[in-house]
C-alpha cells in the first residue's frame, strides 16, 4: 500500500474506500520505486525455498524480487484487503509469481509459525492497533523469522508530499518503532529512517501476541 497515505489507523472499510478507486494506475504514479523495492527485498534476505508473505501487497510491486529471492521451490503469498488492488496485480501478470489472497493482515488465514519472512510496504501506519497487527504477523512467523517494514521514500519526504509536518506520534518514528515491535514479539535489528526510504528490519523473538488463529 505504499504511496499516498489515508488517515492513520483507518479500518478495513475506509482502507477499501480509499485504495479501491485508486487501484487502476496506482503503480504508474510512482514509476521509479522499483529499485527501492528490490533493494529492500535484498535487505530482508528471505530464504531460498522458504515461505514468504507480502503483507498488504497492493498491486504486487515487491512480488518479482521476492519470487527471485525464494526461487522456484519457494512459496510466495501476496495478501491485501482491497479487491481492486489485487485485481490490478492480476492484470499485470503477478498471479504467476505468487498466490494472491484477499484477506485482512490483522487476521491472517495462516497457521502459527508457518512463514519464514514477511515484507510489509506502507502497512504499519494504516493499522488501527499497530501492536495487534504486528503481533498477528509475529504469530504467523516461525521463530527467528524476519520482517521488513518498508516505504520507498523517507518519512519527511512523504509528509512534505502531503503538506504535513512529521508527527511525534508516528508509529514509525525511531523512538516508537522499536518499542512497538518489541510489544508485538519482534526485535528491531536495523532502521533506515533517512531521506530516501524507510526500512525497519526485525527478527521474531517472542510467542504469539494476537488472539487470531487459524
Amino acid at each position: 500500500m505504499a504511496g499516498d497515505e489515508p488517515t492513520e489507523g483507518r479500518p478495513i472499510a475506509g482502507t477499501r474506500a480509499f485504495f479501491g478507486p485508486r487501484a487502476a494506475g496506482w503503480e504508474d504514479r510512482f514509476p521509479d520505486d522499483g529499485p527501492a523495492y528490490a533493494a529492500a527485498v535484498r535487505a530482508l534476505d528471505p530464504p531460498s525455498g522458504g515461505v514468504v508473505l507480502d503483507a498488504a501487497c497492493g498491486t504486487g510491486r515487491a512480488l518479482e524480487p521476492l519470487r527471485a529471492a525464494v526461487g522456484p521451490a519457494g512459496v510466495l503469498l501476496g495478501l491485501d484487503v482491497t479487491p481492486e488492488m489485487l485485481g490490478d496485480a492480476l492484470s499485470r501478470g503477478r498471479g504467476t509469481l505468487a498466490t494472491l489472497v484477499l484477506a485482512d493482515v490483522t487476521r491472517l488465514p495462516l497457521a502459527t509459525g508457518s512463514v519464514d519472512a514477511i515484507f510489509a510496504a506502507g502497512l504499519v501506519s494504516h493499522l488501527a492497533d499497530p501492536v495487534q497487527g504486528l503481533g498477528e504477523l509475529a504469530r504467523a512467523t516461525r521463530a527467528a523469522g524476519r520482517l521488513a517494514i518498508f516505504h520507498p521514500i523517507g518519512r519527511a519526504a512523504l509528509a512534505a508530499r502531503h503538506g504535513r509536518q512529521l508527527e511525534p506520534s508516528d508509529v514509525r518514528a525511531p523512538d516508537r518503532i522499536a518499542a512497538t515491535l518489541a510489544a508485538a514479539g519482534w526485535r528491531l535489528d536495523y532502521l533506515d529512517d533517512g531521506p530516501q526510504r524507510y526500512l525497519a528490519l526485525a527478527g521474531r523473538v517472542a510467542g504469539p501476541r494476537s488472539s487470531s488463529s487459524s
